[in-house]
This record gives structure tokens, sequence and C-alpha cells, in this order.
């Protein structure tokens, strides 16, 4: 039970004077946390219109994003399909602000519209890494952008109800699904390519891990049972060949059997995410205390030194969205604590004052850089760390089961 709640439960049932004595305590603590929500929703709104100011191209330009600003010599006349993809998650998160949020539902379906230029049609369709033709010179479709533009489109389904954007989702995982790998050949076979090609020779954690994810987010709206079976063979082959510690997920196996250990913040998300997504809609506590054990291991983990500092700021809202999505069904204030830490390190840190973007290593992540250029990928990961903040954080929030923060 949230500490507010059981605040409220305690005072029902103690004597009138009491009674009155608590009440002023309740107050403050709630207008302590609308202060706290509307310092995340005022950080958002900064970051936000710096990313639309700096970043978007307008409708002139079909409504894309640059790579970075300044634009760099190697940047390609639009953004890559992830940074837009995070764009896209900004304004999603952005309507979820208290009192604001109905300004920002047009940008959002605007955004919605505008992915659709990224898809590639053909013989084995999907969301290229580049714009196709007349746009672009197109990419190759690599399996984690698309597992992540199918679960914005359901975290945008949720948000407002358009029946069009589950089907897009759904339309996904026929895509993702051609990656698996379960040749007997392998060492532990199973596990997703990581793209569309006949030169990989990678099956990678964060494919599996979010098209998993993705399955089981679909199982819970349609209750279609091969959702579900491909959701628990996909989290299976992650949790049994990619583990090497609780909450801690090796980043890929290649067909020679030689394992990748670097981790990443948002691989931890994802099977935490997809743990609890099963959970919800199987009732199978295996599931909760799954995503219950990873949670806390990974924490221990990732709050230990620089590590949550210097991962890019990007995996982190994963992370910490994946987190708030487990709290919702077993609350623990240490995931809150965690985000809320970390959010107000990099706008500490890493935020230039004048222009109010972000600026990171060349990673995407760690010490404030001066000399580099700010990113759509980095400025929209904290649009959508303050404005989940922001939603987490307003008086009376919990949210409700089959409902994401993402």
């Amino acid at each position: 039970m949230p500490h507010s709640l059981l605040r409220r439960a305690t005072v029902s049932v103690v004597c009138a004077t009491t009674m009155w004595a608590a009440a002023p305590s309740y107050a403050a603590a709630s207008d302590d946390r609308a202060v706290t929500s509307q310092r995340w929703a005022d950080r958002a709104t900064q970051a936000y219109t710096a990313l639309q100011t700096r970043l978007y191209e307008g409708p002139a330009q079909h409504g894309l994003y640059r790579e970075h600003t300044p634009r760099q010599s190697g940047d390609r006349d639009h953004s890559y399909l992830w940074p837009f993809r995070e764009a896209a998650a900004a304004a999603v998160d952005m309507q979820a602000l208290p009192r604001t949020g109905d300004a920002y539902r047009r940008d959002a379906a605007q955004r919605f519209d505008t992915a659709e230029l990224y898809f590639a049609a053909g013989d084995r369709p999907g969301y290229a890494s580049y714009l196709p033709a007349p746009l672009g010179e197109g990419g190759d479709i690599y399996y984690d952008d698309n597992a992540v533009v199918a679960l914005s489109q359901l975290d945008q389904y949720e948000a407002t109800g358009d029946d069009r954007l589950l089907h897009r989702a759904e339309q996904v995982v026929p895509v993702v699904s051609r990656a698996w790998d379960d040749d007997p050949a392998k060492t532990c076979p199973g596990g997703m390519d990581w793209y569309d090609a006949p030169g990989n020779n990678l099956r990678a954690t964060n494919v599996t891990a979010l098209s998993a994810q993705l399955a089981a987010r679909l199982y819970e709206h349609t209750g279609k049972r091969g959702y579900l079976d491909r959701a628990e063979r996909w989290y299976g082959w992650v949790h049994r060949c990619m583990r090497t510690a609780p909450g801690l997920y090796a980043n890929d196996r290649a067909d020679s059997g030689e394992v990748n250990g670097t981790l990443w913040t948002y691989n931890s998300g994802s099977m935490i995410g997809t743990a609890t997504s099963l959970y919800r809609s199987t009732g199978d506590t295996a599931y909760l205390d799954k995503a219950v054990a990873d949670a806390h291991g990974s924490l221990a983990h990732w709050t230990g030194g620089r590590r949550l500092h210097d991962q890019p700021a990007v995996f982190n809202a994963f992370y910490f969205k994946d987190l708030l999505d487990l709290d919702a069904v077993r609350p623990d204030p240490s995931y809150l604590r965690a985000m809320s830490a970390y959010a107000d390190s990099a706008y500490a840190s890493n935020r230039d004052d004048a222009t109010g973007l972000y600026r990171f290593q060349p990673s995407g992540g760690g010490d404030y850089d001066p000399a580099a250029p700010a990113s759509t990928l980095g400025q929209a990961a904290m649009v959508q760390i303050f404005a989940t903040l922001a939603d987490a954080t307003r008086p009376g929030h919990r949210s409700a089961p089959g409902r994401h923060t993402r």
C-alpha cells in the first residue's frame, strides 16, 4: 500500500482528536508531492522545448528530427529510426504531465504517423534503420529497432485507445519472429538475431528481451495465446542463456558460442518489464518473484559507484520505466529514489543552461562534454525521465494494473 494510503487508513481508525491533529500532516505530504511533481514537470517541459526548438525539423521536413545539433559532418539529412522513436516516446510521456498534458496530444499523434516513413515493404518488411526512398537510402532492418517502435505504439494505444496503434504493434510480431534462431548445432539454441542480414552472427539479449516484452504486453491486451507462447519462449531463453547474476544479462552470444558480457541497464529493464507483464496477465507469482529478484539485483549493481551515471541516458530511461511498471504491482520506494537521484544528477551536471540541451560523452552517458553535440537520442531520453517522474510523483498516483508508465 502506498504510504499516503496507509496514512489515510490509519487516520480512519483513531479518535477524532488524533484525526484532526493528523490532517495537516497528511495535507502537507500531499502538498510536498505536488511541488515535487511540478518540479519534474517543469524540467520535462524545458527539455521538450529544447528538443523541439533545436532538433525537430518541422512539417517542411516531414516532421522528422536531426541526429545532432549542431549537425555533424557524418550525419544524414535526418535522424536514424531509434532516435526518432525516442522523440515519439517523449511526446507520449509528455501527455501524462499534470495539468498540461493535453497540449502534447497532437504532437504524439503526429510522431506515430511520421514513424511510418521508416517502414520498408517487400518480402521481408519492417521498420528500416534509416528512411527508405524517396526520403533516404534505406537501411538494414534491426530487430531491436522494430521491437521498441512497437512498444511505443502500445504506449500510445494505452494513452489514447487508438486501435490503429494496437494493430501496428501486432504487425511487428511477425517481423521480430523472423529473428528467432533455434539451430540445434549452436550453443544454447534460441535467441534472436540482431538484424536482418545473412552475415549476422549474433543473437542479442536486447532484441530477444524487448520482443518478449512486446509479446507479453500484446497478450495482456488481446488474450491471444500465440503472444503468450512467444513471450514465455523468448523470455525463457534470455533468462536461461544470458543471465550472469540477478538482474544482469550479457549483451549477446555469437554463433561461435562466445559471449559478450557487456551489461546495459535496458537489458535489465526489459527482463523486469517482461516478467511483470507476464505476472499481470497470467497471475503466475513465479514471474513476479523473478521480476523482483532482477529489480533488486540490478539496482544493487547499477547504483554502485558511477555505473548509472556512465550508462547511456536512453538505456536508463528504459530501465527506470520498467522498474516503475513493477512498482505498480509490488511497490518499492527504492525504484523511485534511484530514478529521482539520477534525474537530479543529470539535470545538475549534464544540462547546458544556455540552451536547455543535455550533453553527454560519445557513449550517450557519463560526464558533461561541452564539445559534444546534443542528440535527439539523449535529449528525448531526458524528457522521458522527467515526464515519467512528474506523473509518478503527483498526489494520489498509482498505476493501475495493465497500464504502463513507459
